[in-house]
């Protein structure tokens, strides 16, 4: 790997894009010369240290001096690599901005998936590794504006030396007719099939003759030409199938539930589609799987790609503030923000908990709104110390998006018992 290519190309990147890189070797554990990112901060910045670690807060000077302490073989790999997927995935959203207004509905979700903030960290496949097969990021208005989409599902199993390998793949399109239906042979002894979950057995494997090499073949031939693929959770799939398209709609990313998690498919299927996927227990079915990603996104499409469709979570009932709730809901308080922190309610009044179970040194506003089913309540925490509230929000685990301003926020869910969950947004 050539080092001053590898520079040439972390000047090019944008501060988004090498604050999601550092923050891909976080996730990996991956070690610079000078150690983790955040033993690099300790030591390159001592003023402020790791204390706030948030790459996206740190100067671009901090996260190329961290990168270029990546010098090895496997490091330079890593880096560049990463690097070219996501600078192709930015060049991507910049060509189809150039183009708004001719923008077709499918080619509004695939920039609605591309502009998802879990997109980055999700799509930064490791194309480094061996065996990835990358479709070209073009440029060609008349390939941008190609609307076929193709919707696909993967099923996996467990092999004896650790690793996953994929056994079946279906593909179908937007008519939902099948372009793909493959047994694929692991080419290696299997530990689990997790049949419970991919409905596949010895018995079904048995004679099954296309190998991986065979499908990423046919998967190429399917995504030429800028075919849009549609999956749910579809970074998974690709995962699974080694190959890195930048054209795609992911029906997780361009639906919302209620509390502002990735719904489920099953779920997407009732409150969309109006049927059930699968009954509990019931395992995966890779074809069924396919279709209704399709469906989902047709559906879309008919009601409008701007049009919000509300979703409703399973099993999740109005939760009481019982002792250990209202415990939890001052701790959440205490611990969650940065200097301003809104925090959404169930739709019933707890201004008067709100004020007797805070403690004082935190002011809190209360604020109303409506929401789709009545008013909803949010209340405002302001801490005197933004330090340490920075600190807080960012050692907070939760889905990391925007508010309707633009500010940062994590959406956080919270299990009180078996019966009743709650869920909160915490916002900058």
């Amino acid at each position: 790997m050539d080092k001053n290519l590898l520079a040439n190309r972390v000047a090019a990147a944008s501060d988004k894009v090498l604050a999601e890189v550092v923050k891909l070797t976080q996730k990996q554990g991956r070690r610079g010369s000078q150690g983790t990112w955040k033993q690099f901060l300790n030591v390159y910045e001592k003023k402020f240290g790791s204390g706030f670690s948030d790459p996206a807060r740190r100067s671009r000077d901090s996260l190329v001096a961290f990168l270029q302490t990546f010098t090895d073989e496997d490091g330079l790999k890593f880096v560049d690599n990463v690097l070219r997927s996501l600078s192709n995935c930015e060049t991507l959203k910049e060509t189809m901005k150039e183009s708004l207004e001719n923008e077709s509905p499918e080619q509004r979700l695939v920039r609605s998936t591309l502009e998802h903030p879990l997109y980055l960290s999700k799509y930064a496949l490791p194309t480094y590794e061996k065996g990835w097969a990358v479709t070209k990021v073009r440029k060609k208005p008349k390939l941008l504006r190609c609307n076929k989409m193709l919707a696909v599902d993967c099923e996996m199993v467990l092999c004896k030396d650790g690793t996953d390998a994929l056994v079946r793949v279906c593909v179908v399109d937007a008519d939902l007719k099948v372009k793909l239906d493959e047994l694929v042979n692991p080419c290696k002894p299997v530990e689990d099939y997790r049949t419970e979950i991919t409905g596949v057995t010895a018995e079904v494997l048995d004679g099954a003759s296309c190998s991986f090499g065979d499908i990423q073949i046919s998967m190429k031939k399917l995504l030429s030409r800028g075919t849009i693929l549609v999956g749910h959770s579809l970074y998974n799939d690709l995962q699974a199938l080694k190959v890195d398209h930048a054209r795609v709609i992911d029906t997780s990313f361009i639906f919302k539930s209620s509390d502002g998690r990735s719904p489920s498919l099953n779920n997407l299927c009732k409150c969309v589609l109006g049927y059930e996927l699968r009954k509990a227990g019931d395992p995966h079915n890779c074809l069924d799987d396919a279709c209704a990603a399709m469906k989902l996104v047709l559906a879309k499409i008919e009601r409008g790609v701007d049009n919000y469709i509300p979703l409703i979570q399973p099993d999740v009932k109005d939760a009481s503030y019982n002792v250990v709730g209202l415990f939890m809901l001052s701790l959440l308080i205490m611990i969650a923000t940065a200097f301003c922190l809104s925090i959404e309610f169930p739709s019933y009044n707890i201004f008067s908990i709100c004020q007797q179970k805070i403690a004082t040194k935190v002011i809190i506003m209360m604020t109303t709104h409506k929401v789709i089913q009545g008013v909803g309540y949010s209340v405002l925490a302001i801490f005197k110390n933004p330090e340490e509230a920075c600190q807080a929000f960012e050692n907070l685990i939760g889905s990391l998006e925007k508010d309707t301003s633009g500010r940062p926020q994590k959406l956080v869910a919270l299990q009180l018992d078996t019966e009743d969950l709650l869920a909160y947004g915490f916002a900058k």
